[in-house]
């Protein structure tokens, strides 16, 4: 017989009527007929599938309107699945080998009901043989004692389901059983509806409402397509169960509770369920697959994935260009410039010159009124990042992502990390896939060394979805887990394990709960709009954190306190309504690259002794400020890329200690580093300072403090002084750095350049301020100003080209010494009334205005400069005879008599000198240095030492 004898789709038509037996044996004349018999995929194999009573839709209960790739795949797995429960009769002893096979084969058919042969299934089993089958018809059963099942049988419903309900309590004492299309209740005297020690059971397509299931290791179980209505399943020391295509609805307790480490002792289907395993599909992702979950979630960020390297800017204008900033009360850098401001601060009305390169001088006058050029370029600590974030954010634009902070697929992390990809592949204890847990208190619980994995399944509507405690691991990979009405997962007392690649959102508290030194790996999630934080770790809680995207959350993305000590790594951390990461109450942790941006808060909270490390990550586009070190914060803060948030780059409180190094801090609407003291800031914050609330779930957060451990962590060295050192703080819209501080505060080896306001503000300084080694250059206003009541020391800067005046004081402890102050639009120096100021060797300069200035009855010493001349029309020095404070004491004055004769910074070279004065970075950064900057000064030279104390000193 041909196939092609008549056309296909009438071979179809006429195969569809075959029985299962038929179609087997029609796929076995030839390979064109075997085709023909996988074509009917839609057809044929849809009805046979569809049509079983022991099995439903194979995407039955989470998308029982999705079609699976293939029914007759579908049909084949429910079908093997069906047939495990007899696999024991190979493994008998030979001696009975036969004689069981015989036995089996010839297996009767025992039928119970009204009018049949049994009236009671009791009756029935007193009559069964090995493996004989059991009919009930329909029709309500109750058992008045309790059903012992001594011999292997199966019971199977007549009918749909629903049509046979069973109220017995049944335990098991045979080696296996299959029980089927049955509607399970417990009887009156136990809510133990069935129960097994050793054996192995199989449940599918069954209903148990309102009872108890009990499986004591070694015994097994494999239960598929059935619902369970408040119903408990208790496994313990199971060596291995699998629930499939389950629902599990309105429990009162766990629906699930795995407790004791898997039994040693494994029976005959443990084998058997392994391999159906494995066969079976996996849910592990693949190339193709990389995880995105759909949301229907209006508040989404549209143009973000886990395959996008972009940043899209959205707004009609930058929020964070100085030009258009808008400073806090009190700040100048957004009125209106004039020739001389308050308190005598000299001020361009020029555009920005940004990045240096050739001296503004000549911008407003012409070429042939300048006696000489000042040439020099001004180069900061090359980007953690790249090119992407040296220019302002433009609206509508991309920024591309350097390749460590792209997402990774849960595939690509896999397989960079072997423990993990062994840990996913798996299995042991029980098995949890394709169930719907809704509607309930718990889900699945696990404890006492227990071990569980769950996939592909939906938890909704409930207390907690999962919690894992006492030494248990979990391994979820790929759940949807929502609207839970306390967190999602749950993890502590060294519970840990494997989450990946779950959907977690719309939970009432923390998506993932982390407590008492859990330890679990977080990798590839998406967990969002919770109405609290996304993950929480407290209480010595561990774990690794990494590459999920955190997004929408109502408090902080990540939350870290009680001595927490979690690793945060190249996560994508964004829109939450509070905090990207928050670090408070004695919290620790290594947070390390992440791109945290477009939080209401600042990007990375740290507060009330939070001493985390924050290194290589990209904060950007926030609403507040980049980094906030709240009241008594230290950590050390390394290596980032704070760019374009709306606040300040990072908000510092006096009281707190953290070490500033090696960051990048550009384009931030207001300071880009900023020093407040506690007693100024505690009253009332700025906006977005706000301190997160205490975490105080089950009520047992303060009983932590009285066990936590003492860790001596090599990453955090103690510092008894706040270090701002070695960053690059440029294009801010106010002051790259403001102080208004209490306590002592060090500044070194920073480049501040071009920033909105002046280079540093000292608004308030008690205690000493040390700035030391910092190239000052080309920012709006002045260099330095120092203000009343200040203590400030300035050793070893470079100040160059800034708007205003270099270094404007009016403090009463200004030490200046040892600094290059070249090419500012005003004074290089200007001292203000009520002043106290030593000046003693510096290398000081100004093109329109003078190289010392002093307004009023300042007091300073002024001894062992080098000044020289500006512009000859405007270089004004006259003896001060009314000043007795002012002492002037062995300066040099350099003037110019023909272009020709050059003049250069040597003996020492230009400052800062940077070369000996950076610390070692790290390993993660041996590639940032500070170059200094190369100044030539072309000039006629004339002077020397002068006596005369006052020659050098003007009085406006």
């Amino acid at each position: 017989m041909e196939a092609g004898g008549l056309p296909l789709e009438l071979w179809r038509m006429i195969l569809a009527y075959l029985h299962l037996p038929d179609l087997g044996r029609c796929s076995l004349v030839c390979r064109a007929w075997y085709e023909l018999i996988l074509s009917l995929d839609s057809t044929r194999w849809r009805q046979l599938c569809l049509g079983c009573t022991e099995c439903r839709h194979p995407n039955w209960p989470n998308q029982p309107d999705v079609e699976p790739e293939s029914w007759r795949e579908a049909f084949k797995q429910h079908y093997l699945a069906s047939k495990t429960w007899t696999k024991n009769a190979l493994d008998l002893e030979s001696s009975i080998c036969f004689s069981l096979f015989r036995r089996r084969r010839e297996r009767r058919t025992l039928s119970v009901g009204p009018g049949r042969e049994f009236d009671s299934l009791g009756s029935a089993l007193a009559m069964a043989s090995l493996y004989d089958r059991i009919v009930l018809f329909p029709g309500v059963y109750e058992e008045q004692g309790e059903i012992i099942l001594k011999v292997p049988v199966e019971i199977v419903g007549q009918g749909k389901l629903g049509e046979v309900a069973l109220l017995a309590s049944i335990d098991q004492h045979c080696s296996t059983t299959r029980l089927c299309n049955l509607v399970f209740t417990p009887a009156w005297f136990s809510p133990i509806m069935y129960k097994t020690t050793s054996g192995h059971v199989q449940f599918d397509n069954c209903n148990f409402e309102n009872g108890h299931i009990q499986v004591h290791g070694p015994g097994t179980c494999q239960v598929k397509f059935c619902t369970f209505k408040n119903t408990h399943i208790f496994l313990h020391n199971v060596p291995l169960c699998v629930l499939e295509n389950c629902e599990f609805v309105g429990s009162e307790n766990n629906s699930v509770t795995v407790e004791g480490h898997p039994s040693a002792d494994k029976n005959w289907a443990y084998k058997y369920l392994l391999g159906l395993i494995k066969s079976s599909p996996t849910f592990l992702p693949t190339e193709d697959s990389d995880f995105l979950m759909s949301l229907d979630l209006e508040s989404r960020d549209q143009a973000w994935s886990p395959k996008t390297c972009d940043i899209v800017i959205e707004g009609s204008q930058s929020p964070t260009s100085p030009a258009s900033s808008s400073p806090k009360p009190g700040s100048k850098a957004g009125s209106q410039e004039a020739e001389v401001g308050s308190d005598g601060e000299r001020v361009a009305q020029t555009p920005d010159s940004s990045d240096g390169g050739l001296s503004p001088s000549g911008e407003d006058e012409d070429e042939d009124q300048l006696m000489y050029r000042l040439s020099y370029q001004v180069q900061g600590p090359r980007p953690v990042l790249g090119g992407s974030f040296l220019g302002p954010p433009l609206p509508g634009a991309s920024i591309q992502l350097p390749s460590c902070l792209v997402l990774n697929s849960l595939q690509q992390e896999l397989q960079k990390d072997k423990e993990a990809m062994a840990l996913a592949n798996s299995v042991q204890g029980c098995l949890i896939r394709k169930c719907l847990f809704r509607d309930g208190k718990g889900g699945v619980f696990v404890c006492s060394h227990g071990r569980a994995k769950m996939e592909g399944n939906i938890f909704r509507n409930l207390t907690y979805a999962v919690r894992c405690i006492h030494n248990s691991k979990i391994i979820m990979l790929r759940n949807d887990i929502y609207r839970c009405r306390a967190s999602g997962i749950f993890l502590r007392l060294e519970g840990g394990g494997l989450i990946a690649g779950n959907n977690i959102y719309h939970n009432a508290e923390a998506g993932v709960d982390i407590r008492k030194k859990s330890n679990p790996l977080i990798l590839c999630n998406q967990i969002h709009h919770g109405l609290r934080s996304g993950i929480v770790v407290l209480g010595n809680g561990k774990g690794i954190i990494r590459n999920n995207q955190i997004f929408s959350n109502k408090e902080a993305g990540i939350y870290i306190l009680y001595h927490g000590n979690p690793v945060v790594s190249g996560n994508h951390i964004f829109k939450g309504r509070a905090a990207g990461i928050a670090v408070n109450e004695n919290g620790k942790g290594l947070i390390t690259e992440n791109v945290i941006r477009e939080n209401q808060w600042g990007g990375v909270d740290i507060r009330r002794g939070g001493i985390p490390v924050l290194r290589s990550n990209l904060i950007c586009f926030g609403y507040s400020d980049g980094v906030v070190v709240g009241d008594e914060g230290k950590g050390l803060i390394e290596g980032n890329t704070i760019y374009a948030n709306k606040g300040c780059g990072v908000w510092m409180m006096s009281s707190s200690l953290p070490h500033v190094t090696s960051n990048h801090v550009s384009y931030n609407g207001l300071y880009g580093v900023a020093v407040f003291s506690q007693k100024d800031g505690s009253s009332e914050l700025p906006r977005g300072h706000r301190a997160q609330e205490n975490f105080s779930e089950d009520g047992d957060a303060i009983l932590w403090e009285t066990e936590l451990e003492k860790e001596d962590d090599p990453l955090r060295r103690p510092i008894t002084i706040a270090l701002v050192e070695s960053n690059s703080i440029n294009h801010n819209g106010a002051s790259g750095l403001y102080v208004q501080s209490s306590e002592a505060l060090h500044v070194i080896t920073n480049v501040i350049h071009a920033n909105g306001d002046r280079g540093i503000t000292v608004a308030q300084s008690s205690q000493p301020t040390r700035v030391a080694n910092n190239s000052i250059s080309c920012n709006r206003q002045s260099g330095v100003k120092v203000e009343a009541q200040c203590k400030v020391e300035l050793r070893g800067n470079g100040i160059y080209d800034n708007r205003g005046h270099g270094i404007i004081t009016k403090g009463d402890s200004t030490i200046v010494i040892e600094n290059d102050i070249i090419g500012n639009r005003g004074s290089g120096l200007q001292l203000l009334p009520r002043s106290d100021t030593k000046v003693i060797k510096n290398r000081i300069h100004s093109f329109r205005a003078y190289g010392i200035a002093v307004r009023g009855r300042a007091k300073a010493l002024v001894q062992e400069n080098i000044i020289f001349q500006g512009k000859t029309s405007k270089t004004i020095f006259q003896q001060i005879s009314n000043n007795r404070e002012c002492v002037m004491q062995n300066n040099k004055f350099l003037v110019f008599k023909k272009k020709s004769d050059t003049w250069r910074l040597v003996n020492p070279p230009a400052r800062p000198h940077l070369e000996n004065s950076l610390r070692r970075p790290s390993a993660a950064h041996n590639g940032q240095k500070v170059t200094a900057m190369a100044t030539r000064i072309t000039a006629r030279v004339e002077g020397g030492y002068h006596s005369n104390r006052s020659v050098f000193c003007t009085i406006l």
